[in-house]
């Protein structure tokens, strides 16, 4: 493997080496310690104990875990992304995550779903694509993932109840979406008990991808592809954004061919410094050099997943 030092990895190192170097090189510690836990054999206990740097005492986490997010109060998008976290070091499970359900029970709607950002975040920076309201609406967006891996890892609270229900309703009634909004469907029934129903819904939220142009299946032609409204220019979905395993009921949305397109294509997009860019607004140019690292980290979990050589 590459050194710790900053000089980056000659062009002909593996993905995996030249990315080593732009974590050691730009990464903030979680996603340091992250990366070593799941490239270098690393510990899952110097994971936690980086996230718990940006846990708060209601049992959310803030303090801009999520980049787009800054300061210091808790957020449902700051919680779900720490659950992730959690989930990918196998510890989404115990007296943490009860806490966080509690987090999550008092800041909920009316409906006990999840808004996209709690009116607590007003006075701090935000993204400007990501408004503040006073009394925000449910989001399928920030429920759905949260839902799908607590049930995943198999919790059961009753803030589960009222949130699964609200989901249901939710992506059985999409008919006109967007990819970021499928990629929470998606990860909604990927965890959800209910099997059956799910590779229902999923069957349907497959033809709505297709016809819709949700996903750009062809990398060579992206100009074919319509990019969602209020989304950033190139700002495109493909088939791996939405089956980030071989195991997702996204899957089967894909030929072969259109899988292996988007995974080629997802390989290529490695930049000269080792990681990989974002493509979302930047409005701030802290939140790009933090959110780099986490999609970088992200990339390589998905390409050896699906079984890409990466190094």
């Amino acid at each position: 493997m590459a050194g710790t030092g900053a000089t980056p990895a000659p062009p002909h190192a593996s993905q995996l080496a030249r990315a080593e170097q732009f974590i050691w090189l730009t990464a903030r510690v979680l996603e340091q310690r992250r990366f070593a836990y799941h490239f270098l054999n690393g510990d899952s206990d110097t994971v936690e104990t980086a996230l718990a740097a940006y846990l708060n005492e209601d049992g959310g986490y803030g303090h801009a875990l999520e980049p787009d997010l800054r300061g210091p109060v808790s957020q449902p998008l700051h919680t779900a992304h720490a659950l992730r976290v959690l989930d990918s070091i196998g510890r989404c499970g115990g007296l943490r995550v009860e806490r966080i359900c509690r987090y999550l029970t008092e800041v909920s709607t009316h409906d006990g779903a999840l808004p996209a950002i709690h009116p607590s975040q007003r006075g701090y920076p935000a993204a400007p694509f990501i408004p503040i309201v006073d009394d925000p609406p449910s989001e399928l967006l920030t429920t759905g993932p949260v839902v799908g891996l607590l049930h995943r890892n198999q919790v059961w609270h009753a803030w589960l109840f009222r949130a699964t229900d609200f989901c249901w309703v939710a992506v059985e009634g999409l008919e006109k979406s967007h990819p970021y909004e499928v990629e929470a469907a998606v990860a909604f029934l990927d965890g959800v008990p209910d099997r059956s129903r799910a590779e229902a819904a999923a069957d349907r939220l497959g033809r709505l991808v297709r016809e819709q142009q949700l996903a750009a299946l062809d990398p060579e032609r992206l100009e074919e592809y319509p990019v969602s409204p209020g989304y950033a220019k190139g700002e495109h979905h493909f088939p791996y954004h939405y089956a980030r395993t071989p195991q997702s009921l996204a899957r089967s949305w894909f030929t072969d061919e259109e899988m292996t397109r988007s995974l080629e294509h997802l390989a290529s997009q490695q930049c000269e410094d080792g990681g990989w860019p974002i493509n979302w607004r930047r409005w701030a140019p802290g939140t790009d050099l933090e959110a780099r690292p986490i999609v970088t980290i992200e990339a390589l979990r998905t390409l050896r997943a699906h079984g890409h050589a990466i190094g």
